[in-house]
């Protein structure tokens, strides 16, 4: 049944708005009932007590926000009458928090048809990686996709080219700029895609950045990290890299870091260094050669089932809104307890939204040394944040603060809910690998993509994405699942929603229930079942720069 509010914890001092409420509209929860005083917007927040200045308010049972002024009983929530704050919290607890794993029994004998690799791991998809280790070479990326994507059959994009060639007709029959403003364009056809040669290989993927050089050495060494992440995943199948010569990033580097994952690493790898091969067509030449060749062998791979265990699910979240921490990320969460309770790897990343749940997830660490990593880390995170006159209260943006959004603390405790309930077995810096079964902290920025790429870098599969205000992140060689916190999104922007938890707020299922259908779903998609992004060819890739420029 559709209501009109929710309190998300029994701790909780404000309801949240399922719905545009009038001033003057009577809301009940628990046998208690306030009165609106204004207006409040649909995913936002009103007081159910008076709140003066300076008094605590809390959501998800934790501190989210403090009152700046006097907010009255039925009150708005807004950045004028409320502030960003958090609880301290013990780094060094030994409170170890207790967990009961979910009734997994339906989830133990399903499968999916994975990719499987010599080291074990196994891919939802088959890639060929083609790589550039630093910016000079994006040009020769370039050159290499207008030379192999069309003709191999993996033109994926939607031509709008046809609208164009329409508005210049009617430039050329006389139409005046107001007339062809007022035009209805026909419809885009889809790019005509070519027969496969190689039906086994999902596509070529084309990597670009603009690292490798001019800074700190330590950003190429990340960034050395990151690559042999994507190289070494069980999403690829080989890689072409290519090298200019003089950078910070060195072959040697990006080997080393192979290695560290993938000690006996036995993928096709060609490397090529312009400045030792010499003009840009032997570079080029070259290298349409190896990947050719590469994507014979690679053809070679079938899938074949694989137990659920091997999946290592990315948790992100992008675009948020006042539902997301009420239907989307929960149903994560339940899916996040149910694939750790299976044997699979679980990632939360994104730091500055784990803003306020630190003594949680302290709490939830498996031993004091994985919780005092994860307080270190937060600290020197948040530590660099002010440093350069910003900080974890900045980060909500426009949209999330329109949308109900509008404390990071607030943000963050919704966020933090994809994790599920799981003890954390791990916790990671920036672009260390997942080694773990169970649920994994990886210290990654609130950017979507940057955090989506370093979670597919550390070994996601498959990664779970909610939104509530719509967004078409993808991920170059893992699925990224779109799921709608709300209905009224999935309708809008069809064309890049895969799953809506929006029934949850409309009173048509429980969590527990849109858990299961997403999970449905990713058992399908890690068997070969294509998502939106894929659909579209969205393949975001942006490396996270720790350090200065020199």
């Amino acid at each position: 049944m559709k209501h009109l509010v929710a309190k998300i914890h029994p701790q909780d001092n404000v309801l949240v708005a399922l719905t545009d409420l009038p001033a003057g509209t009577p809301v009940t929860h628990d046998g208690v009932t306030v009165t609106t005083t204004e207006k409040i917007p649909a995913k936002h927040k009103l007081a159910l007590q008076f709140l003066a200045p300076g008094d605590p308010v809390h959501m998800y049972g934790v501190l989210v926000g403090k009152a700046r002024l006097p907010i009255s009983v039925g009150g708005l929530l807004t950045t004028a009458n409320m502030q960003h704050a958090t609880d301290s919290y013990d780094e060094h607890s030994e409170r170890r928090a207790s967990w009961t794993a979910p009734d997994v029994t339906q989830w133990k004998e399903r499968t999916f048809m994975g990719y499987h690799r010599s080291d074990g791991k196994v891919g939802t998809a088959n890639y060929w990686l083609v790589i550039p280790l630093v910016f000079c070479e994006n040009r020769n990326i370039q050159v290499l996709e207008e030379a192999l994507v069309n003709d191999l059959g993996y033109a994926r994009r939607k031509s709008y080219q046809p609208q164009t060639q329409e508005l210049l007709q009617l430039m050329q029959a006389g139409k005046t700029v107001e007339e062809i403003l007022q035009t209805d364009l026909h419809s885009s056809e889809t790019s005509q895609q070519r027969p496969k040669p190689f039906p086994n290989v999902d596509g070529i993927r084309f990597l670009s950045h603009e690292g490798g050089c001019g800074g700190i050495r330590q950003d190429a060494q990340t960034l050395c990290g990151l690559l042999a992440g994507y190289i070494t995943h069980p999403n690829v199948a080989g890689a072409t890299v290519l090298s200019l010569g003089c950078q910070n990033a060195q072959v040697s580097m990006l080997q080393d870091e192979i290695n560290k994952r993938s000690p006996n690493f036995d993928k096709p790898l060609f490397i090529l260094e312009q400045q030792k091969i010499g003009t840009e067509e032997a570079l080029v030449s070259t290298a349409l050669r190896q990947t050719f060749a590469g994507l014979m062998l690679a053809n070679q791979q079938q899938r074949q089932p694989a137990p659920l265990s091997k999946l290592t699910i990315g948790l992100e979240c992008g675009g948020s809104d006042g539902f997301s921490g009420i239907s989307a990320n929960p149903a994560l969460g339940h899916v996040s307890d149910i694939m750790v309770a299976l044997g699979g790897s679980v990632i939360l990343a994104e730091f500055p939204e784990l803003c306020g749940v630190e003594q949680e997830l302290v709490e939830r660490s498996v031993d004091t040394a994985t919780a005092e990593r994860f307080s270190s880390l937060m600290k020197a995170y948040g530590d660099s944040a002010v440093a350069v006159g910003s900080g974890f209260d900045m980060n909500p943006s426009p949209g999330n603060i329109r949308d109900g959004l509008i404390t990071d603390a607030m943000k963050s405790a919704g966020a933090a809910r994809k994790g599920g309930s799981s003890p954390v077995v791990e916790v990671l810096d920036y672009p260390e690998p997942v080694t773990k079964p169970g649920l994994n902290l990886l210290c990654t920025p609130g950017n979507d993509v940057e955090s989506t790429t370093a979670e597919v870098g550390s070994g996601a599969n498959v990664v779970l994405f909610t939104t509530g205000l719509g967004t078409p992140t993808g991920n170059p060689i893992a699925p990224v699942v779109k799921i709608s916190s709300n209905t009224a999104l999935a309708q809008r922007m069809p064309d890049i929603i895969d799953v809506n938890t929006g029934t949850v707020i409309d009173g048509e299922e429980t969590i527990e229930q849109a858990a299961e259908r997403i999970l449905d779903y990713v058992v399908r998609v890690a068997s070969g079942e294509e998502v939106a992004a894929v659909r579209h060819g969205q393949t975001d890739f942006i490396p996270w720069k720790r350090g200065v420029s020199l």
